[in-house]
Order: C-alpha cells, then structure tokens, then sequence
C-alpha cells in the first residue's frame, strides 16, 4: 500500500466527485478496465468521491459519456503539480534552494563549544588553547584537525592527562581528563581546639603537644592539643642525671601544625509539646491561580477567576516586570498569584498519643544535631512536670553520643 502511495505521488493523482443517474456503474466500467480507484467514498450531494492518477483521466472521460455521469476534479495532488506551482512561481522556488543552500552553508561551520570533565581549569583556558589550533566559533569544520586540537591542548595545559575533540553538527565538544596532583601538606602552626562542650574519652595525637587527657571537661574554643611545642632543657645522653643536664642550655620552642583526634562524649537536648486538643487551620491540597496584567495601575485578569472560591487562604505572589531599555520604563507588571486553600481542624488526643508523639519530635530534634561522626551511645526522654493541669504534655529527650570535637585553629607564632 505504501509503494501504491509512494508512485501516485510521483505520478501525480487527483480527487474528483463523480455524479449523474449511476455513479456506481461508472465506478464498475473504470475497474473492469484495470484503472485504480482508492478512497472511494460517498459525498453529502449524493455524488462519489474518488482518487485517481492523472494519468486515468483522460480514459475516464470516455466512460463518463457512456454511464451518463459527470465529474470534476477537486484537487491536485503530487510532484508534477508541485512542480507547475513552482514553475509559476520561479522566484519562490529560487528563494527555497537559496535558503536550503545557506542552511546547508550554515551547518558546516562550528557555532558551539561545549568543554567536559574540567574541575581545575577553567573553559576560557581550554578554548584559549583549542583556538590556537584552530578550533574557535564561526570555523569552518574541515578545517579544523581534533588531533591537532588535542595536541595542542595537552602541549599548552600541563595539568591535561587527557583530551578529546568531537564534531557533532555545528557543534564541537572537548572533553578533558585532568591529573590528580597531590595535596601539599599544610605546615601553618594551628592548634587543635574544641568546637563545642564535652567529656573527653580519648586523645589520639599526631603532631602536637597534648593540652587535655581522658576524663577532662572542655568548653567550646578551648586548645585541646597544642601547636606549640613547650621548651626543653638539653641532657647529655649517658650522664648521670644530676651530671646530664647543661645548665642554661634550653631547646627553644618549637611550633606546628597540630593534628590528632580527640573524642569526647557530649549530650544534645530536643524539646518538644504536644496539646491534648489541637485547633487551628492546615492546608488542604487545593490551589487556584490567578494571572493579571497591571498597567499604570490598571489590572486586567488573563486567566484564574476574579473571585477568590475559598473561605480560607494563604497566597503565593510572583511579580514580574519588564527590564528597563535604556532609560526606558514601561510600567507593565504580569501578576501570578497562587491560592491555597486552608481548613479549620480539631484533633483530640488523649495523653499517652500525646506523650508518645512529643518523644518522636523531642528525639527528632535531638537528632538533627548530630554529626556524620557521632555515635549514638544512650537516649532516654523524661516528661517535664510544670505542677500545674494544663493542656500540653512537655518532654525532653537527651542524647549521649561520642565524637571527634577537635576543629583547627590556626595562629601566628
């Protein structure tokens, strides 16, 4: 069917409306003669509609005069018609090849550059290099040569392991593999302080002189281990003890970049109240918006209903304005404003729901605290008591969890 369809439009086919006393025995003498017929359907007028190559028109006349039926054609459809049209239209025709040749013209040069996989270079540095090998926007693409381009890139950024440059339409794509240079030690004298209270549990040292030991309670901002390593006095090895030290001779202090963990059990609180009747407004899913136009204080409603369907709402508002064409103002704001619906609630709880649900929240805050490093070593939660009937029920909860609380502070000797 599609091959059928593919010939008639090269062909060229039209669609005619057969009438008269028998359409059908006209329809009846055309197939018996071998001419195709397709699409045959009846009109409103009582007529047939029908398509046929226009190469069959001619016979069908013949057949016509002899079934006593009339027909005309309602279109023309197909490349020799499409030529005709063009052929009439010369300047038209001129036209689309002109803009199919500067399509063409257009694709074939580089009008994008895309830069992958750079983290410590910068874009500008990498097509700095690219344009010096010839890759730059408004080139030509078979003038540029990607294994020059790599080349050069490698050859001008030592930090590129590795580069490749892809053609893809009017765009180019350089995609760069950096090296992994090593870290330099940071050798700036920096104490080892705390960042927050707590009850030391272990000091692990590295470099430094150590401040606190196990059991100690810090305060936050206090030096935990030390980058000043204390003076000494000087002994000479293998002396006796009263013999070895020389007097006045002290090795002087020494200072450096403390490094160590120190771990300290510290305690996070959360709170949290639960009324036993709870009464308010929540939101109940339902939204309306409302898009205006605001001009010289006049506002014209585009869409949404002027009218506000809810009781109850709390509203989203979006200005926008246009920006200013030198000193040009234009007073024109579009307006969006979204309304979401809020209903009156009452919830009765009696007080274990209450108690229970202020534990999750009480717990919940406490855990927001913590660290990636903490461990969890005890939680408990305790209801706190005011003496006096009232409709909350309060409870506080503790977590005790241990963790490195060492920050580094860096000083000038």
């Amino acid at each position: 069917m599609f091959l059928f369809k593919l010939i008639s439009f090269l062909l060229g086919y039209v669609t005619i409306l057969v009438t008269g006393d028998a359409p059908e025995k006209f329809i009846n003498m055309a197939a018996s003669r071998g001419i195709s017929l397709w699409d045959v359907a009846r009109s409103g007028d009582g007529g047939i509609r029908l398509k046929v190559r226009v190469n069959a028109v001619k016979p069908l006349r013949h057949m016509a005069r002899r079934t006593r039926c009339r027909f005309r054609i309602c279109r023309r459809e197909g490349l020799p018609f499409y030529f005709a049209r063009l052929r009439r239209r010369k300047a038209l025709a001129l036209g689309a090849v002109f803009c199919v040749g500067v399509l063409y013209l257009l694709t074939s040069f580089v009008w994008f550059i895309e830069v992958k996989g750079n983290e410590q270079l910068s874009s500008a540095e990498l097509l700095e290099a690219a344009a010096e090998a010839g890759l730059a926007r408004g080139v030509p693409k078979w003038q540029v040569e990607t294994g020059a381009v790599e080349a050069k890139i490698i050859e001008r950024l030592p930090l590129v392991a590795w580069t490749g440059v892809y053609l893809k339409g009017t765009r180019a794509i350089i995609e760069v593999a950096e090296r992994t240079l090593p870290v330099e030690e940071d050798r700036q004298p920096a104490h080892i302080v705390a960042n927050k209270a707590g009850l030391i549990k272990e000091v692990l040292i590295v470099s430094g002189h150590p401040v606190v030991k196990e059991g100690d309670t810090v305060v936050p901002g206090q030096i935990l281990i030390s980058g000043v390593i204390p003076a000494v006095e000087e002994t000479v090895p293998g002396a006796e003890p009263e013999l070895s030290r020389k007097p006045g001779e002290v090795k002087p202090a020494a200072y450096v970049h403390a490094r160590g963990i120190v771990r300290a059990r510290v305690w996070y609180e959360g709170y949290a109240e639960v009324p036993l009747i709870e009464e308010g407004r929540r939101l109940t899913g339902s939204t309306e918006t409302r898009t205006s136009i605001k001009f010289e204080g006049k506002e014209i409603i585009l869409s949404g209903s002027k009218n506000i369907p809810f009781a109850h709402y709390e509203a989203d508002t979006l200005v926008k304005s246009l920006s200013p064409w030198r000193n040009l103002i234009i007073p024109v704001e579009l307006i969006t404003i979204k309304y979401h619906e809020l209903s009156d609630y009452r919830i009765e709880r009696s007080p274990e729901e209450a108690r229970r649900l202020a534990e999750e929240r009480a717990l919940q805050g406490a855990m927001a605290s913590l660290t990636s490093s903490s461990r969890v070593e005890k939680q408990w939660v305790e209801e706190v008591q005011t003496g006096r009937a009232e409709n909350l029920v309060r409870v506080k909860a503790v977590i005790e969890a241990v963790e490195d609380i060492g920050t580094v502070k860096k000083f000038k000797p």
